[in-house]
């Protein structure tokens, strides 16, 4: 690859350091809208391509280029280390992840193992380090936390309600203590190894954590997020907490030691400044907008530019991932537009 300048605003945004223009990054935004990940998916399944680091790396910088985004962020799965754990998972198309032997009692806790990322996912860690050498942009790397993995666990795929999930928790408090014990030193392990891999900052991806209240969320799940960003906090690299319908949440969050809070578009950039949160933001367009007139987008998303550019410490993005009705073009104008209208 010809010598080229690192392009470290990202980076520098994630420190709340002054940046030239506000950096863009699209979750999912490798593969999902892009033809020529289309034409991947016709003759590979996700798990073959994220099983193959050169096709990996492909996919994941496959953006980067196109679009001109400030990171890029690895094609993978949150449910990629827990068949290492004992977990049956397949991802199905159009369903998603289904587990094939959902936890029923604390004897399904027991069972479960613990990872040895180097053994037993190490095409995670050699794309990592593949892509550390072709990119000029940082890597994002992601784990899936403990919350949203066990909802697929327990409910045996994706759920609407999480009526299962929350029972367990209220009815066997000691087996879903253990769960995210399990799931806890899982995530320290699987995000330690891409950190020493070359990842250069961590989504932890709570999905579905906004299904939960705040007086259970801060008795059931906040410990195990606190030894994690804890455990996470030595390693030097910024670590980004995201999750959809929690707004509620943003003040524990707040609380956890990392440096970026990722918003969904429920709630502005304003409303998190004005209810004293102090990390960095990351965020929020509602990513079905996408979908609308160049006019409509470009009215929706100055707003929350400004809002961003009042502190040091904004990234934009979506308010959740690419889908994949989304043309291509859009992302690659979207991105032109931020750089543009956020340049100091």
């Amino acid at each position: 690859m010809a010598e080229q300048k690192k392009n470290m605003t990202f980076l520098q945004a994630a420190r709340k350091e002054a940046v030239d223009h506000v950096p863009v990054w699209y979750m999912r935004q490798a593969g999902r809208s892009q033809p020529e990940y289309r034409r991947l998916k016709e003759k590979y399944s996700l798990f073959e391509i994220t099983r193959d680091p050169e096709l990996c790396a492909y996919v994941t910088k496959l953006p980067v280029d196109q679009y001109n985004t400030d990171a890029a962020i690895l094609y993978k799965d949150i449910m990629t280390p827990l068949p290492s754990m004992g977990v049956e998972v397949d991802i199905k198309p159009g369903v998603g992840p289904v587990i094939h032997n959902p936890i029923k009692h604390h004897e399904d806790v027991d069972k479960l193992g613990m990872i040895d990322p180097e053994e037993e996912v190490p095409f995670v860690l050699d794309t990592i380090s593949l892509l550390r050498e072709q990119l000029h942009v940082p890597l994002i790397t992601f784990s899936g936390a403990p919350f949203t993995l066990a909802s697929y666990m327990i409910e045996g795929g994706p759920s609407k309600n999480y009526y299962h999930t929350k029972a367990f928790m209220h009815a066997r408090p000691e087996a879903w203590q253990a769960l995210m014990d399990k799931l806890g030193d899982m995530t320290i392990r699987y995000v330690k190894a891409q950190i020493r891999a070359g990842a250069e900052a961590i989504q932890i991806f709570d999905s579905w954590v906004g299904a939960l209240n705040a007086a259970d969320y801060r008795r059931y799940v906040k410990p195990v997020m606190t030894k994690i960003f804890e455990e996470l906090n030595h390693e030097n690299v910024p670590v980004i907490m995201f999750g959809v319908g929690a707004g509620h949440l943003i003040q524990e969050w707040n609380d956890l030691p990392l440096e970026i809070i990722g918003l969904d578009w429920r709630t502005s950039v304003a409303e998190a400044r004005n209810q004293g949160v102090n990390k960095a933001l990351q965020g929020n367009l509602d990513p079905s907008l996408l979908l609308a007139p160049w006019d409509a987008i470009e009215e929706q998303v100055k707003p929350i530019l400004d809002q961003g550019m009042q502190e040091n410490g904004f990234i934009f993005n979506l308010g959740h991932g690419v889908f994949p009705e989304v043309n291509p073009d859009t992302l690659k104008r979207l991105t032109a537009f931020v750089h543009e209208y956020t340049q100091k």
